[in-house]
């Protein structure tokens, strides 16, 4: 430190001091005045003074130091957690081994996704698969850390980000490993339902596309002054334009749906009153295939938190599937009930039925139970999924109960977590 810092640091000093003592000097002065207006001599005062301004001085050193290393509260009491108990606490499986393989941890999400991981086990007798076998190797040949996908088959199907690195080591001990796994599950799921969805759309679009365009190249070839021809295909063509037109409407409006998915709904909604209503909209529907559409709604307003439109686009589509496919049962049940919190609605046909293997893909996206009745009744396969989305937003179920021969029940639940 230079001479002029010292300088400046001291002159800082000295500034604070009186600042500190700004009080106490000020006492002086007027004690200083108050004795010389008596008529004391210079020199008795001057002696006063100093006694003051000593006193000043031994109390400014003796007063505490306010600044701000001096305020800081002391360090609070910090909980450590040790590494064990830490990894016990993650949700990903985690593996800590040994260069001989000799499993020395396990978290107990390791235990539960994993049979027999146990302290002192083997990890390659556990982790057979060529790309576990593989990486561990690499890893411990080098030390760089390394990851792969596996698939696990057993007891169940999940897909895992497997990462290998070596641990910092601790004195002079024998190196350790670790493996981890991230459950990619999920987002295999979703990629192969986006990829199936792509190519089922593309098959559904592109079937009525070769249709259209054959009957164009008829119509411009062999059929050209075939006017019989010419009328039967054109009807033909209008059909297939139609399927089109409602194939798109129905993968717009889902996606629509699964735009708004994250947005809650907060109007309230008389379920009675739309229920009511697409009876009403379905009665010439219905009245066409030879079907009664039957109510037993409660009487009085029944609130739900919901979109009315996209509500009053559910029991459409649960109405008008219970009178197409449940067409040979000739009557169809709309059922409104309320129950403390729990608001049922059900659409009940007495149709063929559903067999137990289809029910549980009946929301799945372009799932038909029989595609060509489907497509003769102008289905596209989109319309449980529409159902299902919907009904996701507004924290509602579906369930549906179906026996061969007797019909089937599509019960939407309203502030049900079980049933």
């Amino acid at each position: 430190m230079s001479i002029a810092e010292n300088r400046d640091g001291l002159r800082g000093r000295i500034i604070e001091r009186i600042i500190r003592s700004r009080f106490v000097l000020a006492a002086a002065a007027f004690v200083t005045a108050l004795v010389l207006s008596f008529g004391a001599s210079w020199w008795l005062s001057f002696g006063i003074l100093m006694l003051v301004l000593v006193a000043v001085v031994g109390l400014s050193a003796a007063l505490p130091r306010t600044d701000a290393l001096s305020e800081q509260p002391a360090d609070p009491v910090i909980f450590r957690l040790s590494g064990q108990q830490l990894a016990a606490q993650l949700p990903d499986p985690l593996i800590i081994f040994d260069r001989e393989g000799t499993i020395l941890y396990a978290n107990p999400a390791a235990s539960g996704a994993f049979r027999a991981i146990a302290r002192g086990g083997t990890l390659l007798m556990h982790f057979r698969a060529p790309e576990i076998q593989a990486l561990v190797h690499a890893v411990m040949e080098d030390g760089t850390a390394r990851s792969t996908d596996y698939f696990e088959r057993v007891p169940l199907e999940r897909w895992y980000r497997a990462t290998v690195l070596l641990l910092d080591r601790v004195g002079a001990g024998e190196p350790q490993f670790l493996l981890s796994f991230r459950d990619q599950t999920e987002a295999h799921r979703l990629e192969r339902m986006r990829s199936d969805f792509i190519a089922n759309a593309s098959h559904e679009l592109r079937t009525p596309l070769a249709s259209l365009t054959g009957f164009i190249e008829t119509l411009r070839g062999p059929a050209r002054n075939d006017e019989k021809a010419r009328e039967n295909f054109l009807e033909i063509m209008h059909k297939q334009a139609e399927r089109m037109a409602r194939l798109i409407d129905d993968l717009l409006s889902l996606s629509r749906i699964e735009m708004k998915a994250h947005i809650a709904v907060k109007d309230q909604v008389d379920l009675s009153a739309v229920l009511n209503h697409v009876a009403d909209t379905m009665r010439p529907l219905a009245e066409d295939l030879g079907v009664t559409i039957e109510r037993d709604v409660a009487a009085g307003p029944i609130n739900v938190l919901g979109d009315r439109d996209e509500l009053t686009q559910v029991f459409q589509n649960l109405v008008e599937n219970a009178c197409k496919y449940g067409q040979s049962g000739k009557r169809v049940v709309v059922e409104l009930k309320r129950s403390g919190d729990v608001t049922k609605a059900v659409i009940q046909d007495f149709g063929p039925g559903i067999a137990d293997e289809h029910i549980p893909r009946l929301t799945e996206r372009f799932y038909r139970v029989n595609a060509e009745t489907s497509k003769a009744q102008k289905g596209t396969g989109l319309g449980l999924a529409i159902v299902k989305h919907i009904l996701t937003r507004h924290r509602a179920r579906l369930v549906i109960r179906s026996r061969l021969g007797e019909g089937a029940s599509f019960t939407v639940l309203f502030g049900a977590s079980d049933a």
